[in-house]
């Protein structure tokens, strides 16, 4: 990871604490002694997340360094173990199954509280917000109505063939087909989409290539093409809000930043800056800064 000394009050301050080797987190009056790096998911909303933590910690006088767009939770959660990430949006639920595949957590204070036991050593869950970006199974509304189908449990009423589209990493996950045919019963095939439940995905179902998809409840494009989120009346997905996982090494006081972030985002507010992402195209940088603005938090 990349080290770098806070600016001294002189040049010559600068090149004796250089030669020290470091200075004494004691003596700092602001900011931090090292690049937090922040990385994001290869997903706009979480994206958008990860620059809000970003520009909230280079407001209060910290470097960033960001590594955005890694990819999925295989990737690049053994970067996050290793230290080379400092700082990740996450989500409670789905992270919670990646180290804990057979928790019996479901409801979002159960789920936060494993979560915290099981984060391993070196990092941390800091508080959860209220936003959510719940995984749930998305059909079309063609494909409901002909089924008359509400819930998850429904599909087992279906009698043609069912695949299910999504990351391939989806296809071993506790809420692919084997978590499916546990919990309730549905047989169902898998077709990789590695779009992250976005418009190849959409236009899959809409194309019946596939007839169930995994995406996220705050996706705008499940309003904006009439989807239908079936309701999991077992709880096989997990309470998801988002939560900031950090390493030791980001400070109390860094962590004070993000956790009033955390605490300023709501449901709706995810919801609106996805929407911002999706129909206006806007980077997320503006779309961070904008809601950053708005809640005083800039």
């Amino acid at each position: 990871m990349n080290k770098h000394l806070l600016a001294a009050t002189s040049a010559a301050a600068l090149l004796t604490l250089t030669a020290c080797g470091g200075s004494d987190p004691l003596d700092s009056t602001s900011g931090s002694d090292e690049t937090i790096v922040i990385g994001s998911q290869d997903y706009y909303s979480n994206e958008i997340i990860a620059e809000a933590y970003a520009q909230a910690l280079e407001d209060g006088g910290y470097e960033v360094d960001r590594q955005f767009r890694i990819g999925q939770r295989e990737a690049y959660v053994p970067e996050i173990e290793s230290g080379s990430i400092d700082l990740f949006p996450e989500y409670t639920g789905p992270l919670l199954q990646y180290w804990q595949p057979e928790t019996d957590a479901r409801l979002a204070d159960d789920v936060y509280t494993a979560l915290e036991q099981v984060t391993p050593k070196g990092l941390r869950a800091l508080d959860q917000s209220d936003a959510t970006d719940q995984d749930a199974y998305v059909v079309t509304r063609r494909f409901a109505d002909t089924w008359d189908l509400s819930t998850i449990a429904d599909l087992a009423e279906v009698t043609d063939s069912l695949t299910l589209g999504g990351n391939s990493e989806g296809e071993n996950r506790p809420n692919g087909p084997k978590g499916l045919k546990s919990a309730y019963g549905v047989d169902v095939g898998f077709t990789p989409i590695e779009d992250g439940g976005g418009p190849l995905t959409v236009k899959a179902l809409q194309d019946d290539k596939i007839q169930l998809a995994i995406i996220y409840t705050a996706d705008p494009s499940i309003k904006e093409n009439d989807l239908v989120t079936l309701e999991d009346t077992k709880g096989l997905f997990l309470a998801s809000h988002v939560v900031p996982l950090a390493s030791d090494d980001v400070t109390d006081e860094a962590a004070a930043i993000i956790d009033r972030v955390s605490a300023a985002m709501s449901a709706q507010d995810l919801v609106d800056l996805n929407a911002r992402s999706v129909e206006e195209e806007l980077p997320a940088a503006v779309i961070a800064k904008d809601w950053l603005t708005s809640e005083q938090l800039l």
